[in-house]
């Protein structure tokens, strides 16, 4: 990059408000100790709230539901004796533990790492930059290893080709980061959204059936049109900032996979062909096992295929991860695919406690009725003010993709904002999957530009490498076109879905009724 475009970018105004964004946002307490914080307001407000007699009339019911005092003598001893239980019971605790068995196989026996290489190192030249951004799509199922090794890895690719090394970062961190809530199969970030959005829509329709596949079809075709978006970013914005690179390859840098890894890579993948064979065969015929028994669809909510999602995915990272690390040798015997299962589980940790804080803030928010109060009135405020509409989601996702550069954990802020949201749309009339997808999509946008985003030092770590020169200011300054035209190209398709009703889903349209 000229020197005279980073002069301009240190002195500009834009720096400035990033600088102050990034200062706020590490004055924020960590997610754990913000979700301590919600409980204890959940408490005082549930006091003050009863005391003042505030109600509703329950739309579905049409029961009268009033505040609940968490800080009288009942509520405390329900609080005390449902710490356990609180956690034991929190839906996204036991999902994301069952699938990071069969991720955390399948990327610490390298066959995620493998995979990735292989996907673009014999790439046509005027088919890379498409072929990193759509694996660093494609690598957000695989958990930390789309952010560690592929933006060093597209860099590399870029420099052998003659390219500056940092278009090919800023590309695959794109891919990754940016296009988050974009895949062409069902992984652990659907899974997640899930957890928490079904039983939050359930407060209102208990009888509401939701799965992890609820935005499927949207995620597929988001994938397509955001590789398209992201070359035309790179190649027309972010390639003629840069100049001709001058530095050469190092020589410890590895590029290519040996014979057996490929030999590996091959029977993985035959392993996964195999599984999907056996899926397929499970869902075909007129008393298929994968189908409903009442209604016969194999995508209904109910049916088998769609409740048992979570441990079909943990098998297909499971055996081809066990495939490959047997043939290369990272997995010599049980004892080492069980000790790579564990270190998944112990890499959760941070997790865990954030999980066992979250489940004390959802009970005490569900047990005070808060939740659906706030929902109703909040409801009834934007029928009122007559803001529903394409105009309400699109509110939604701005202020999701706000909240985003200051709290980074999707986790978190969806434990946070689901309650609130999924009830309130719901009571608009909007299905809990059109809710979730705004969210995520907000939640998305603004990764790439997040100095608070964890990964975000490393990108910068990755970029300096190549440019010593390299700041936040570099980072933001060249990330922020692929968030704008990210931002642009997803909400007019999620438009595009509302206008015309396209299922996100299967069995989930944009609207839902009662």
């Amino acid at each position: 990059m000229t020197s005279s475009i980073k002069e301009q970018s240190k002195k500009s105004w834009f720096e400035k408000v990033l600088t102050a964004i990034e200062v706020a946002g590490n004055k924020l307490p960590d997610p754990v100790t913000l979700f301590v914080i919600f409980c204890t307001a959940i408490i005082l407000i549930s006091w003050i709230a009863s005391s003042s007699g505030v109600s509703i009339i329950h739309p579905a019911s049409g029961e009268t539901v009033t505040v609940v005092n968490l800080m009288s003598r009942d509520g405390m001893i329900r609080i005390l004796t449902g710490f356990v239980s609180n956690f034991q019971s929190f839906p996204p605790l036991g999902l994301v533990l069952v699938v990071m068995i069969g991720a955390g196989v399948a990327e610490k026996s390298g066959l995620m790492q493998t995979a990735m290489k292989n996907s673009i190192s014999k790439v046509p030249a005027n088919l890379v930059t498409a072929t990193i951004v759509f694996v660093g799509i494609m690598a957000n199922a695989a958990g930390d290893a789309g952010f560690i090794v592929l933006p060093p890895l597209a860099a590399v690719i870029f420099l052998s080709i003659g390219r500056h090394p940092v278009v090919g970062i800023f590309a695959a961190y794109a891919g990754v980061a940016g296009g988050f809530a974009a895949n062409l199969m069902i992984n652990m970030a659907d899974i997640l959204a899930a957890s928490f959005t079904i039983p939050a829509a359930q407060v209102i329709d208990p009888n509401y059936q939701g799965t992890p596949a609820m935005n499927w079809y949207f995620i597929m075709v988001s994938t397509l049109f955001l590789v398209v978006a992201a070359v035309f970013v790179t190649e027309r914005i972010i390639a003629p900032r840069f100049g001709k690179y001058d530095g050469v390859l190092e020589e410890d840098t590895e590029t290519k996979i040996n014979s057996q890894e490929r030999k590996a890579l091959k029977w993985a993948g035959v392993s996964i062909v195999f599984l999907i064979i056996a899926l397929i065969s499970l869902s075909i015929g007129e008393n298929a096992f994968m189908k409903d028994p009442e209604t016969g669809s194999i995508l209904a909510a109910s049916s088998p295929l769609m409740r048992g999602l979570v441990p079909i995915v943990t098998l297909i990272f499971l055996v081809p991860g066990l495939v490959y690390g047997k043939l290369t040798g990272s997995i010599k015997n049980d004892k080492e695919a069980v000790t790579m299962m564990g270190d998944s589980m112990r890499d959760m940790g941070p997790y865990i406690i954030l999980a066992f804080v979250a489940s004390q803030f959802l009970a005490y928010f569900n047990w005070s009725n808060i939740g659906i109060i706030m929902s109703v009135k909040g409801a009834e405020f934007l029928q009122n003010a007559g803001f529903t509409g394409i105009g309400l989601i699109i509110g939604f996702i701005i202020l999701s993709s706000f909240i985003n550069i200051f709290v980074g954990s999707a986790s978190a802020k969806w434990a946070i904002m689901a309650p609130i949201f999924v009830p309130m749309f719901l009571l608009l009339g909007y299905n809990p999957a059109l809710t979730q997808m705004a969210y995520r999509i907000g939640d998305s946008l603004t990764n790439p530009l997040s100095p608070l985003f964890p990964y975000f030092p490393i990108l910068l770590a990755f970029a300096r490498k190549y440019d010593k020169k390299a700041g936040i200011g570099t980072m933001i300054a060249n990330m922020l076109p692929y968030s704008i035209v990210f931002a642009l190209i997803w909400t007019i398709l999620l438009v595009i879905f509302m206008l015309f009703n396209i299922p996100l889903g299967p069995d989930t349209g944009i609207y839902y009724t009662m």
